[in-house]
């Protein structure tokens, strides 16, 4: 167990990211800052510093209790870094994504006027419709 280490290295073994050049290049991309402020991927890190990762939509904190010398496994990184991330974050993760697709058979051609205006009504049911132009203003 070292002093120091390196912030992408450090990310690395404490499984943050699967690989120590996404680490990297998101110390570079602005993504993982210590006490507010970007790091370089160079910035060496010590027990007791908070970092703020952001991936995906969520912002996670983690405070570095101790410096791994290697790899840890998953169930060896709360001996290492405690994770601060707020639940408020980690309900990003669960919540549901809309979409709505209308999906077709392959070959089945145009659809009839029965089958648009089935369409339609799906569209006006989840307010949708304003995002396409319905009208038939070409014929």
């Amino acid at each position: 167990m070292t002093e120091s280490e390196r912030i992408d290295k450090v990310l690395w073994t404490l499984r943050i990211y699967k690989t120590r050049t996404e680490a990297t290049d998101a110390c570079k991309g602005g993504k993982v800052k210590i006490d507010g402020s970007n790091v370089k991927p160079s910035r060496l890190v010590k027990p007791g510093e908070t970092i703020s990762v952001h991936k995906g939509i969520i912002q996670y904190s983690y405070r570095l209790l101790q410096i791994p010398a290697h790899r840890l496994g998953a169930k060896l990184v709360p001996e290492y870094a405690e994770n601060l991330t707020p639940q408020k974050e980690l309900d990003k993760l669960k919540a549901p994504v809309e979409t709505f697709f209308l999906r077709r058979d392959r070959g089945a051609g145009r659809p009839t006027k029965k089958e648009r205006r089935e369409m339609e009504e799906a569209w006006d049911k989840f307010d949708i419709a304003s995002d396409f132009d319905m009208s038939d203003d070409d014929e």
